[in-house]
């Protein structure tokens, strides 16, 4: 039987999936809620940023670990295409394990730090490693928790503002949903060069647009889900290849690691990656909007299909020709990942119950947790 994501709760009860079915159904009206949110609070944002992006001498260090550091890769890029500043994504894995790389004292430093709990001890210490690093320093922290360690430390510090996502989004489940595209939208508008008003009205054109994908594309990725594929290949090309890490990441996470979960971008995936083809392997092309991301996309989608080695490959974009389109107005990828992320979230949700596990918490054992345990914090220096 086909349990939609709502409004059946009691079945996604029964099923031990009713906070993550929630949190992927609600993500639309939360992006509405943030440009709100945003519209608030945009003076004491562009203040407190002022002309740090246009600083050629500064750094600007996106950073979270898991999925808040494939946020930080998928908006980096972007982001980075229009400053002066030295903009780049680092996870806090690697941060902390190498600060020496990536770190200069006499380097003004803004960090801006991706986290759900806001309380994950990877996040915690990047803050302070960076602060002890470098002279000059600022910190932006997109967290969805307003107790977190993040909110808590930063609370009237004059180098830090703290930029709450909408309360529903900090999800109850395991898997990050709802909070992953809320901040990572939160991002895309903060730090873009267009009018205030243009960037809160592609925000809430995104949301209509993920009400319109919730609708057309359930009983397809349900219908998907139930086939018996025993690995997966996610594969996009630039702000999308941090996405299908992400769209991995969900899928290994919500099965319990179940069903292996890989990504590459479609011309990497030649280099080796396409010898993991059989057919018990589905591939899911996220597929950008840029004409020449596509002639490359298209090449492999057809040679995949011509092959005929994969069980299935199937592509979700925003034309028609996609398997699972959505006609999406003209945004650059960055922007768009977040309505085909709905897809993989929605792909990990049912493929999780099909293979009778609990996607609140696939986990019982403890072996991994919502927050992050069991890390250690060795000083620097």
């Amino acid at each position: 039987m086909h349990t939609p994501l709502l409004p059946d709760v009691s079945a996604w009860q029964r099923l031990g999936g009713q906070h993550t079915a929630e949190e992927i159904a609600q993500q639309p009206a939360l992006w509405a809620e943030l440009a709100d949110s945003l519209e608030r609070t945009q003076t004491q944002l562009d203040a407190f940023l002022g002309e740090w992006l246009q600083r050629p001498g500064a750094r600007v260090i996106f950073t979270g670990a898991g999925s808040s550091g494939f946020i930080a890769d998928l908006v980096a890029d972007q982001i980075a295409a229009r400053c002066a500043a030295d903009v780049r994504a680092l996870h806090t894995t690697s941060l902390l394990t190498h600060p020496q790389l990536y770190l200069q004292r006499d380097r003004p430093t803004l960090l801006v730090s991706f986290g759900r709990s806001g309380s994950s001890p990877e996040s915690v210490a990047a803050v302070q490693l960076v602060r002890d690093s470098v002279d000059e320093t600022r910190f932006l922290d997109i967290t969805c928790n307003a107790e977190g360690e993040l909110a808590r430390l930063g609370r009237d510090r004059a180098d830090t503002h703290t930029l709450l996502m909408p309360p529903a989004s900090c999800d109850r489940a395991f898997a990050m949903t709802s909070s992953l595209t809320c901040m990572t939208l939160a991002a895309l508008a903060v730090f873009d060069d267009a009018p205030w008003v243009q960037r809160l009205q592609q925000l809430r054109s995104l949301a209509a647009l993920g009400e319109q994908a919730l609708s057309q594309w359930d009983t397809g990725v349900h219908a998907l889900a139930q086939q018996p594929y025993a690995r997966v290949i996610y594969l996009g090309s630039g702000p999308l290849e941090a996405a299908a890490h992400e769209a991995a990441l969900k899928l290994l996470e919500l099965t319990a690691g179940r069903v292996p979960a890989f990504a590459e971008t479609p011309l990497g995936f030649r280099h080796g990656p396409k010898s993991l083809l059989d057919a018990e392997t589905l591939v899911v092309m996220l597929r950008s909007a840029q004409p020449l991301s596509r002639r490359y996309e298209q090449d492999l989608l057809d040679e995949l299909r011509r092959d005929g080695v994969a069980g299935r490959v199937v592509s979700v974009g925003p034309q028609a020709d996609d398997d699972f389109p959505l006609a999406a107005p003209a945004l650059p990828d960055a922007w768009l990942a977040p309505l085909w992320l709905t897809f993989a979230q929605r792909y990990a949700l049912y493929r999780s119950a099909a293979l009778g596990l609990t996607p609140d918490n696939p986990f019982p054992d403890g072996t991994v947790n919502r927050v992050v345990q069991g890390v250690t914090i060795h000083q620097h220096g």
